[in-house]
């Protein structure tokens, strides 16, 4: 990891300035990032401002900030799956929606709400649209997208009319207490809430899942790593135009470290509670602690045979009878004595997690999405494995910005581990590529690193290229921004880029190719930003995204007229567009295209078997099928 840079704030008062505690922050799809503070008023000392900032990653120098408005201290954020909506809720119970002004980034407004009175919130998350990608590492090499990722079959949360996901949100209550908040198609909320169980308790810690059929999981921990932590199945549904919420009791399961014996009261507190992945409800990462240190555990949930008496083991079998089976967590892995963790980011990049693709990714040494990372109290980060939790990369914080010494300087880290500065990182999100990653620390600085996609190793050119090149395409298929990938790309590396991208992209059927040519267009662009020998490419290629926009809003103008409508044809449009327009070459344009714009029906065409000196000849383009050669009678048409 290395750092690529640090965002330092207006400096401000220390009596006006409050870090939020506490601090969250949110990576969207588009590499916004979303973060908070807390500002104290110059009048008058008692009166904290809950700030939300959102950068974009690519120009970190603008800050939008945001006066939410929440009058307790802000616990979660979480944007939606096409990142323009963003979610914000407080110790109060208050959930508020933002949404984009006019798709500006630096306009946002509140436009929903919704409160469940006094109840903080301690987990939050968008209900599931039933879109899932797999990315298929070892097809890196194939020449069809639909092999390096595949659609994979997910349901949606809820369903309308027609299976059309239903838009909404999950929250969890630290008194156990779900709600969820449904978008109705008019605009308006439909809200329910409902216990976790039956006799409920306090959550100081929750995370959601969701499962493939639609149901949603729920675990949950009082803070205590002696209690058990719990998991609940949530299952949401609209009856009588009315939410109605199931919950069902699912196995817990009890920390490693609190039934060894020399362990047991070493780590009193459960810190991090999280599913390894959001689309994965059966494997989890916990985290206890205690003032000095901390010890991670991953757990996966497994399906295995019932134990039988022996008195039923030599009854004859029934036909079609099979062993009883029963689900139970089992630890896959445990790390030894820590630092203590202050932050936990766990990586977004859909890649299966089973051992038999994770051998693959070893073999293709593709390691994005592979690690998942924890912050330490002493200003560093390390690079776990998801599963086998060893180290995969480690940062030293300030260190290394403030000594000039790389991350993997031997005198760095002895200076580090003396000092024990105070700063650390509070929060940690990964990219959408897991190739940067974003941490916020105790006095609101933002650290931006790059993930390398080797982790260290050294490879071939080529590997790294196909490795890029991969990544580039996923984000084409997505719409997902691609800057986390343009920070791994050298000058040098340019050229071959984009040749092989183009290459790629010829392959693809025609369809396909018509929905990504906007798109390789603005990664071509990109990347040609990146080298002085391109640069020239890339005016080129922003030149050719305006002429299509240009294009596009012609073709909406000139889309064909509707029989029967009171609307006014396209012709009649746009001279009304001519008139109110006074430059010339724009009026030229607009004449040409209105005379390739008018129906059959118009008088002024009439049918021509030959060409004829004086005439303009057209071609119809009302119908594509038909080539029929007209004449135009009009303004216009040539002397």
């Amino acid at each position: 990891m290395e750092l690529a840079y640090v965002c330092e704030w207006e400096k401000r008062p220390k009596c006006t300035h409050c870090p939020s505690i506490p601090l969250v922050c949110s990576w969207s799809c588009r590499n916004l990032v979303a973060f908070t503070t807390d500002l104290k008023n110059d009048d008058e000392d008692k009166e904290i401002s809950h700030m939300i900032h959102i950068i974009d990653t690519e120009h970190p120098w603008d800050v939008y900030c945001i006066s939410s408005g929440h009058t307790e201290v802000i616990s979660c954020l979480e944007w939606d799956q096409s990142g323009s909506r963003l979610l914000s809720a407080d110790g109060d119970g208050q959930i508020k929606c933002w949404s984009m002004s006019d798709h500006l980034v630096n306009s946002w407004e509140n436009i929903l709400l919704s409160s469940v009175d006094g109840d903080p919130i301690v987990a939050l998350t968008w209900l599931h649209n039933g879109v899932k990608l797999a990315l298929h590492v070892e097809m890196s090499g194939s020449t069809n997208f639909g092999e390096k990722f595949s659609r994979v079959k997910f349901s949606p949360s809820l369903t309308l009319f027609g299976g059309k996901p239903m838009e909404g949100w999950l929250a969890v209550t630290v008194s156990g207490l779900v709600t969820v908040s449904l978008l109705k198609p008019g605009g308006t909320l439909l809200t329910a809430s409902e216990s976790l169980c039956r006799l409920r308790g306090r959550v100081a810690l929750a995370d959601i899942a969701f499962t493939g059929g639609g149901n949603i999981v729920v675990a949950a921990s009082d803070g205590s790593s002696s209690s058990p932590v719990q998991f609940y199945k949530v299952v949401v549904s609209v009856v009588n135009e009315k939410c109605r919420i199931d919950t069902e009791l699912l196995p817990s399961l009890f920390l490693r470290c609190t039934t060894d014996p020399l362990r047991r009261d070493k780590y009193p507190a459960v810190t991090h509670l999280k599913f390894l992945t959001r689309e994965n409800s059966e494997q989890v990462l916990l985290c206890a602690s205690n003032q000095n240190g901390s010890i991670v555990e991953c757990w996966s949930l497994r399906k295995e045979g019932l134990p039988v008496n022996n008195i039923f083991q030599h009854r004859s079998p029934v036909v079609g009878e099979k062993q009883p089976t029963i689900l139970k967590w089992r630890i896959l892995t445990t790390t030894s004595d820590l630092e203590r963790v202050s932050a936990v980011a766990l990586p977004k990049l859909p890649i299966s997690i089973s051992n038999t693709d994770l051998k693959v990714a070893t073999d293709t040494k593709f390691c994005p999405g592979l690690g998942l990372a924890l912050a330490f109290n002493d200003g560093s980060i390390q690079i776990l494995h998801r599963l086998s939790l060893h180290t995969m990369g480690v940062f030293y914080g300030s260190s290394t910005a403030s000594t000039g010494q790389r991350p993997g300087d031997e005198s760095a880290i002895k200076r580090q581990r003396t000092g024990s500065p105070a700063v650390h990182f509070k929060a940690l999100q990964f990219s959408w590529t897991s190739l940067a990653l974003a941490g916020i620390d105790n006095h609101g600085k933002l650290y931006m690193l790059r993930v390398s996609p080797s982790m260290g190793q050294v490879l071939e050119m080529n590997t790294t290229l196909r490795h890029l090149l991969f990544l580039l395409e996923y984000c084409m298929v997505t719409g997902y921004d691609w800057w986390d990938v343009l920070l791994h790309v050298q000058p040098t590396m340019v050229h071959n880029l984009v040749e092989k991208l183009h290459e790629e992209y010829m392959r693809q059927n025609l369809a396909l190719q018509q929905v990504l040519a906007t798109r390789i267009l603005a990664v071509k662009a990109s990347l040609c930003k990146l080298s002085t020998a391109t640069a020239a490419r890339a005016c080129d290629f922003y030149a050719k995204l305006l002429l299509i926009a240009i294009s596009s809003t012609l073709k909406s103008l000139l889309r064909p007229h509707v029989l029967n409508t009171p609307d006014k044809s396209p012709g009649d449009r746009l001279s009304e567009i001519c008139a109110k327009n006074t430059d010339t070459e724009i009026d030229k344009v607009m004449i040409n295209l209105r005379r390739r714009s008018l129906s059959w029906t118009d008088p002024r065409f009439s049918p021509c078997s030959s060409l004829s000196s004086g005439w303009e000849t057209l071609f119809c383009t009302c119908w594509p099928t038909c080539q029929t050669r007209v004449r135009w009678s009009g303004p216009g048409s040539a002397s």
